[in-house]
């Protein structure tokens, strides 16, 4: 994993606004997209199994998730740029190429700064949206200031506390932080269902019930409170007058700013 602190892109707002929309032209791309996010489902409970247990610590379950979300967010890179995705971020960012494929490598090495900053910075929220429309989907990676949306669960950490408590108050502190981790978990487990019914298996599924889907995940902190969510998102079915062919950046879609305003508390910065 790339050391924290260092920005690959170098462009601050590459992210804001925008989303990566990719095309599904046929059953195979659509089952590749199928069983990427049966991986992110599978994630989902792989983090809340760790999360329930005591031998293991949040930062080491974070750890975890984010090394499958910047493998799954490599692997998109790759597919667009090429092994050279890096050298393409590097090269958009110094203005010398404005493609789609150094863009997009931008993006998504942008999006991976900014989650490596998380576990290090309070009061930012990982709120990325992912949308299934009729012909393509779109990853909207959004970050907010903040900590948590209206539908979060919040558990604590003690590895994160700064403060020296007395012994016995450590230990009645710990044992609390690992009950809301342990309530946390059952909920968070129970998610990955929405991820599976949003995004069924086309082999399985008539495409009248599988064409549309989306989710919406959250992820902060604030000092020791952690926060988590996953919510179903509907996408707007004119999103697209014309899908492009080609995996490119396109402006936000409307379901993006209607799900911040109703999941976001009021006055909430978001890129």
């Amino acid at each position: 994993m790339r050391e924290q602190g260092e920005r690959v892109s170098g462009v601050p707002d590459v992210l804001y606004g925008r989303a990566v929309v990719t095309p599904l032209p046929d059953e195979d791309a659509e089952r590749a997209f199928h069983e990427n996010m049966m991986r992110v489902a599978d994630a989902q409970e792989r983090k809340a199994k760790m999360l329930a247990d005591p031998d293991v610590t949040l930062l080491e379950a974070y750890e975890r998730q984010l090394e499958g979300i910047e493998k799954s967010y490599r692997s998109r890179m790759r597919s667009v740029a090429g092994e050279d995705y890096e050298a393409a971020a590097i090269a958009y960012a110094r203005g010398d190429r404005d493609d789609a494929a150094a863009a997009i490598s931008a993006y998504y090495l942008d999006a991976l700064w900014r989650m490596q900053q998380r576990f290090t910075v309070s009061e930012m929220l990982f709120f990325p949206i992912i949308l299934r429309y009729p012909d393509c989907f779109t990853v909207n990676v959004r970050f907010a200031s903040g900590y948590r949306t209206a539908e979060s669960v919040l558990y604590e950490s003690p590895e994160h506390l700064t403060e020296k408590l007395e012994p016995e108050h450590a230990e009645t502190y710990a044992e609390e932080s690992l009950y809301t981790q342990k309530e946390a978990a059952k909920l968070i487990g129970a998610k990955a269902d929405v991820i599976r019914e949003e995004f069924p298996d086309p082999g399985e599924v008539p495409f009248e019930e599988r064409k549309t889907g989306g989710i919406v995940s959250g992820g902060g902190r604030q000092e020791t409170v952690f926060s988590s969510m996953l919510e179903r998102v509907e996408p707007d079915t004119d999103r697209f007058d014309e899908t492009p062919t080609e995996p490119t950046l396109v402006p936000s879609g409307p379901e993006a700013a209607r799900t911040a305003r109703e999941l976001l508390p009021e006055g909430t910065f978001v890129i």
